[in-house]
C-alpha cells in the first residue's frame, strides 16, 4: 500500500473516493500536518501506487475496513480519526461501526451514512432507476465501463471531474435522474469551458497519469461488491455510532440532495453538523479546501 503523509502527532486517516488518489487529499495533509496531526492518505487498493488484487471480490467492503485497521497496525497506532469522501466516506462509516474501539471518531466529506436496506442495494437501485440510466448498475459489467472510461483517459477525468463539481451547477443532478437507460455516460457531460480553479492542469495531469498506467477496474470493482457487501456485512447499518462525528458536503452534491444528511441524527447521535456549503459539488474537499480544513481542524479541537 502506498500511504502520503504529513506530520506528526494524533492520527488523521484520510480515505479517497473514485476515480481519485490520495491525492484528493492534497490540500488536507499540510494543513492537518501544520495543525500538530499525522495525516496518511493512501492509494487505496487496485488505485494508483497500491498493490491491485486480481479478483473483484477482494474489493468488498470487509477488505476496505480491514485495509485501514491494517494502516493502524503498521503505524504503531492503536486508534485514528478516520475521514473518508466518496467511497471512501462509506468505508469510513463502516468502518466506525464495526471497529469503535480503533476509529475514535470519523468525518465524512459529501456522503451520509445510510441504515442498511431492507433489499439488496442493486435491487433497491433498479426499482429507483426505472428507465432511467444509473451510474451503480452501469459500472456493474466487468469491462464494459473500463472501455468507456480508458478510451480517452484525460477527456474522462476532465468530464467527471467539472461534471460533477460545483462549477457545472444542476448537470449532476440530471446526470442522475435524466438520462435513458442506454446513454453513454460521458457522452452526456459538459465540457468545461477553462480549467477549474480548485483543478489546476498540474492537479488534472496527476490523476491522468496515475489512471492511464493502472485502469479504472480497481475503483470500479468496489461498485460491484454492493450486493455482496449486504449479504456478508448483515450487521452493518443497523447499529448506532456513538463516536463524535462530523458531515460536510455541497448543495449541489447529488449525494447530499438524494440522502437527507439530517436523518444521520437517529444512529449518529455525537454527529457535528451537517455543514452543507452553497455552490459546492462532489469533490469538495479539493473544491472547497479552505472551509473543508476549518471544518475539520474545529471538529478535531473538539475530538482532542
Amino acid at each position: 500500500m502506498h500511504v502520503a503523509e504529513a506530520g506528526t502527532g494524533p492520527l488523521v486517516l484520510l480515505l479517497h473516493g473514485f476515480p481519485e488518489l490520495w491525492y484528493s487529499w492534497r490540500h488536507q495533509l499540510p494543513v492537518l500536518a501544520a495543525a500538530g496531526y499525522h495525516a496518511v492518505a493512501p492509494d487505496l487498493r487496485g488505485h494508483g501506487r497500491t498493490q491491485a488484487p486480481v479478483d473483484v471480490e477482494d474489493y468488498g467492503m470487509a477488505a476496505h475496513v480491514a485495509d485501514a485497521v491494517g494502516v493502524l497496525d503498521a503505524l504503531g497506532e492503536s486508534t485514528a480519526v478516520l475521514v473518508g469522501h466518496d467511497w471512501g466516506a462509506s468505508t469510513a462509516w463502516a468502518a466506525a461501526e464495526l471497529h469503535p474501539e480503533r476509529f475514535t471518531a470519523v468525518a465524512a466529506p459529501s456522503v451520509p451514512d445510510r441504515p442498511r436496506s431492507p433489499r439488496p442495494p442493486l435491487t433497491e437501485l433498479r426499482s429507483f432507476a426505472g428507465d432511467r440510466f444509473n451510474w451503480m448498475l452501469y459500472f456493474q459489467e466487468p469491462g464494459v465501463a473500463e472501455a468507456d472510461l480508458s478510451a480517452d483517459v484525460a477527456r474522462t477525468m476532465r468530464l467527471m471531474m467539472y461534471g460533477l463539481s460545483g462549477d457545472a451547477g444542476d448537470t449532476g443532478v440530471r446526470m442522475v435522474t435524466g438520462l435513458p437507460r442506454d446513454a453513454v455516460l460521458l457522452d452526456q457531460m459538459p465540457e468545461p469551458e477553462a480549467p477549474a480553479a480548485w483543478l489546476t492542469e498540474t492537479d488534472l495531469a496527476y490523476y491522468v497519469d496515475e489512471y492511464e498506467r493502472t485502469g479504472f477496474t480497481g475503483g470500479l470493482n468496489r461498485y460491484r461488491n454492493a450486493d455482496l457487501d449486504w449479504e456478508l456485512l448483515p450487521e452493518l447499518g443497523t447499529g448506532v455510532i456513538a463516536q463524535p462525528a462530523l458531515f460536510v458536503g455541497g448543495d449541489l452534491d447529488t449525494a447530499v440532495r438524494f440522502a437527507d444528511p439530517n436523518r444521520m441524527r437517529n444512529h449518529i447521535p455525537n454527529l457535528t453538523g451537517p455543514i452543507v456549503l452553497p455552490g459546492a459539488g462532489h469533490w469538495i474537499q479539493q473544491e472547497r479546501s479552505d472551509e473543508v480544513n476549518h471544518a475539520l481542524l474545529t471538529f478535531l479541537r473538539t475530538v482532542d
